[in-house]
């Protein structure tokens, strides 16, 4: 057996790669060592900046002070996201993180708001969850004690500089051990007898030799697709957006802590406010909309000045028909893409890290540990899939592109979930599956999908009880955000971030 430390090559910077590194050389200690390949010549994707909250366990567990991060990376906190005209072009609603109302016993809450709802003396399902409340008040908290006990828990995310991130990961990661390797990747050498990636041959004739490798180079995937030949499973008949473009404007005052989706003819828009910038883009279907009208439309719905050009990027919604083959495991863009309409870009590269630590091999691979790695990684990327594909579905817009998704055919997996909440008004979270009962509920009824029925149970109540029952969170939430400070005042007391920040 050698004495020498498992060699853990990650082939890749950006935010995948240098996330990687970073929680690897913190989490795994002695006996690893972790050396990261990356060229200057080669620009980052970089369109990842909303996030969601479990983004915050990952920068408790490597010891991140979150001020410290936010200062660094011009970031700004965020309490949901913002779906504008999704439904139809007018109609506006928040998938906030959190709660939504308060079960009563064993009955889930969205029962008695249904029957509230037919009865008329239910509010909108957003004055139900204190995040949408706060959110729209451009208010919030981090831990402060709560007036109401009743009140739920209020978990929130962050807006940051996606590029700001990898470098302050890179500077924890150096700092913690790793080697950075600059260099451009012109050859992987593979081992004659087992398949497996032997080392990476950099430009100059340069070699690094390693016993697991992490693909971390985008959708280039020099390693999962181009070494190793590891197939793409599209999943453009449910998701035809193929293209963005991505620009920065000037910071906006008081943008609120939410991120905003803006729906368009052939897509959509994001917005999301940074202390120094703020980020945009848009997603459109390229048989919809061509690139230099998407340009045209991106610049002309800007809440602030541009600041340069606007970045084409091209891609292909999928997965990786497996994450994990023979020594190689795929992370960020070299796995899959998702259109980041719930902001899961940095989450999915989370999770993956997460998955590796749990399942991480000797220096011989156990085939049980790469399978039980690519089903949770294809459980994940289908579940999140299925979660997206609901906003496209259940859209009442008049359009070739928005009919053509009302029409169109959907997975196994979502039409199940849509029968059993059209029908009866049940969600049931399958296993470990990201979104929640909470935020299937917000999107179904913001996008007016509302059930034929709620449980026999919500018939309970007298009208009395029932509208007593509807009328109270309410009003505890505008009382409770009514005493929370601003984000803005928050941002400036805490981390505000040094003037003339940039990327």
């Amino acid at each position: 057996m050698s004495d020498r430390p498992m060699r853990i090559v990650i082939a890749g910077g950006g935010s995948a790669g240098w996330m990687c590194a970073a929680a690897l050389i913190h989490l795994l200690g002695d006996g690893f060592a972790v050396t990261l390949v990356e060229s200057d010549d080669i620009p980052t994707v970089g369109v990842g900046e909303a996030t969601i909250p479990q983004i915050r366990l990952f920068n408790q567990a490597l010891g991140i002070d979150e001020d410290e991060l936010i200062r660094a990376t011009g970031a700004t906190f965020k309490l949901g996201i913002e779906f504008a005209g999704w439904g139809a072009p007018d109609d506006r609603y928040m998938h906030a993180f959190g709660d939504v109302g308060r079960d009563s016993g064993t009955l889930a809450f969205h029962h008695l708001w249904l029957r509230g709802h037919r009865a008329g003396v239910a509010r909108p399902l957003g004055d139900y969850a204190l995040n949408a409340v706060a959110a729209k008040a451009d208010r919030m908290r981090r831990g402060a004690p709560r007036p109401a006990s009743m009140l739920p828990d209020m978990p929130y995310a962050l807006h940051f500089d996606a590029a700001l991130y990898a470098a302050f990961l890179r500077r924890r990661a150096e700092a913690g051990g790793v080697t950075r390797v600059e260099g451009r990747i012109v050859d992987v050498v593979r081992d004659g007898g087992s398949g497996d990636v032997a080392a990476l041959m950099l430009a100059g004739d340069r070699r690094v030799d390693g016993d697991l490798f992490v693909d971390c180079t985008g959708f280039r995937a020099l390693l999962i697709g181009g070494a190793l030949g590891v197939g793409y499973e599209e999943w453009t008949r449910w998701l035809p957006c193929d293209r963005a473009m991505a620009v920065a404007s000037a910071p906006i005052v008081q943008a609120g802590p939410y991120t905003r989706a803006i729906a368009h003819d052939a897509g959509w828009q994001w917005r999301i406010p940074l202390q120094h910038r703020t980020g945009n883009g848009i997603v459109y279907s390229s048989r919809h909309l061509d690139d230099a009208a998407a340009a045209e439309r991106l610049l002309a719905n800007l809440d602030s000045a541009p600041v340069g050009d606007p970045r084409p990027l091209r891609f292909t919604t999928g997965r990786r028909q497996v994450a994990w083959h023979a020594n190689v495991v795929a992370m960020g863009l070299s796995s899959g893409f998702l259109e980041p309409l719930e902001s899961t870009s940095i989450h999915m590269i989370q999770s993956a890290i997460e998955r590796l630590v749990t399942l991480l091999p000797g220096r011989a691979t156990a085939p049980a540990l790469r399978d039980e790695y690519n089903r949770r990684t294809a459980f994940e990327a289908e579940r999140i899939r299925d979660f997206i594909i609901l906003h496209y579905i259940a859209n009442r817009r008049d359009a070739p592109f928005w009919r053509e998704r009302r029409d169109g055919d959907i997975p196994d997996t979502l039409r199940a979930k849509l029968e059993l909440w059209r029908g009866a008004a049940r969600i049931l979270r399958d296993r470990d599956e990201l979104f929640t009962e909470a935020g299937w509920l917000q999107v179904l009824v913001g996008q007016g999908v509302i059930p034929a029925a709620h449980h026999p149970m919500a018939d309970a109540p007298t009208p009395a009880q029932l509208a007593e029952f509807l009328d109270i969170l309410p009003r505890l939430n505008l009382r409770e955000v009514a005493q929370m400070p601003r984000h803005d005042d928050i941002i400036a007391r805490h981390c505000a971030a040094p003037a003339g920040l940039a990327a």
